[in-house]
């Protein structure tokens, strides 16, 4: 038995509530936060000179992958059960790596600190996330999950721009996010105890994930998101490639926050009426049509409009990409891995594009991007021809 587009439902298990998912997506959105927040966070590490650059870099990185590895790890620690205890654990433990990096006294400890808040911070994630690919409408409750954690965000932006960093630096910054996260054991109560297992199939292919389209969803996923992490981390410098000074592209980041917002209210009125894979495909082309323009001269205008196509696409295909894995097996644990495989592919875009840079010239960024969106979109479109035979069988 399936939904719209394919999409396996959980027959003959226990129907989960739209009033179960509020308080998952609160607990997870606190463990999002710091993403949100790591140009902030990180900058003022740096602007108090308790990093350097190259450190900054590496912890940045490191946190991203640990937080994508710590999203697919809770269920190797009992499955989705006794999720109010486990919450709270997370939960203390989040706050307290936050509460340690404001007193961390040297770079080696901040490094240490962030990945394991990192590992935590993405166990905070998984407890929405393993409740998302549950719900009979994965796609549209992950869209919702985004907007939430986004809001938040960027609240906590504003809050430590304005009010905490000019008046307590990194140390108040930290400490607002210990208390913030804090603030999260309210949620953890309220949370379904017991989420249940995945599907009606998950006891009987516990392998199902390492198959053929499980792995083209995964990777199509990864390569789309070293796309957005490759321009958003070199933004700067392409900017400077086309005389945009960098006090405007700080402008720009601002803004796409409100275009990230954007794109996830968009993508989720419209999910449930696009099919992912013309979607995703869809969206994939558009960003190599961006990352072609990147690598031309372009004015000031258009700068802007490409950077903001880029914030925007960032959360727009998550609900479409949550759909994808639900379809990918009928398990649903490849749905569980679709923050791992935004964040990783977000951590090692960057990395891999910083390959191609030689002196000043940092045009290959846009290239690399661009072929990265490219391979997104081939194994996207082999992942609906791989599933349109399987249907055939």
């Amino acid at each position: 038995m399936q939904t719209g587009y394919g999409l396996p439902m959980r027959r003959g298990l226990r129907r989960l509530r739209e009033s179960d998912l509020p308080s998952s997506m609160a607990v997870g959105s606190i463990g999002a936060l710091s993403l949100g927040l790591q140009p902030i966070l990180l900058g003022g590490l740096f602007t108090e000179a308790r990093a350097t650059f190259d450190e900054i870099a590496i912890l940045a990185t490191l946190e991203m992958l640990a937080i994508g590895l710590g999203s697919a790890m809770l269920s190797a620690i009992g499955g989705a059960r006794s999720m109010r205890m486990k919450s709270g654990m997370l939960l203390a433990l989040a706050a307290a790596a936050h509460a340690a990096t404001a007193f961390a006294p040297t770079p080696l400890w901040l490094i240490l600190v962030r990945v394991f808040a990192g590992f935590v911070e993405g166990g905070l994630i998984a407890v929405a996330i393993e409740l998302i690919a549950r719900s009979d409408a994965p796609g549209r409750n992950g869209g919702w999950f985004i907007i939430v954690q986004t809001l938040a965000q960027s609240a906590a932006a504003v809050v430590i721009a304005l009010l905490i960093a000019p008046a307590w630096g990194s140390t108040g910054s930290f400490l607002l996010l210990a208390a913030a996260t804090l603030a999260g054991l309210l949620f953890a109560p309220r949370l379904l105890d017991d989420y249940g297992p995945l599907s009606a199939d998950a006891a009987l292919h516990p392998r199902a994930v390492f198959a053929l389209r499980p792995g083209l969803a995964l990777l199509s996923i990864f390569s789309l998101y070293m796309f957005t992490g490759a321009i958003w981390a070199f933004l700067e410098p392409l900017g400077a490639e086309n005389n945009v000074p960098s006090a405007t592209v700080g402008l720009i980041v601002s803004v796409s926050l409100l275009a990230q917002v954007a794109g996830a209210l968009a993508a989720t009125a419209l999910e449930p009426k696009i099919p992912y894979v013309g979607m995703l495909s869809f969206c994939a082309l558009a960003a190599v049509v961006i990352a072609y323009a990147f690598t031309q001269s372009v004015s000031l205008p258009l700068f802007w409009l490409l950077s903001l196509a880029s914030g925007f696409l960032l959360l727009f295909v998550t609900p479409w990409q949550i759909a994808m894995t639900v379809a990918a097996d009928s398990t649903r644990r490849t749905a569980l891995l679709t923050p791992a495989a935004q964040l990783f592919g977000g951590a090692l875009g960057p990395a891999g594009a910083s390959f191609f840079v030689t002196g000043a010239d940092y045009r290959p960024i846009a290239v690399f991007a661009g072929a990265s969106a490219l391979i997104s979109l081939a194994l996207t479109l082999s992942f609906g021809l791989a599933r349109s035979r399987h249907r055939g069988v």
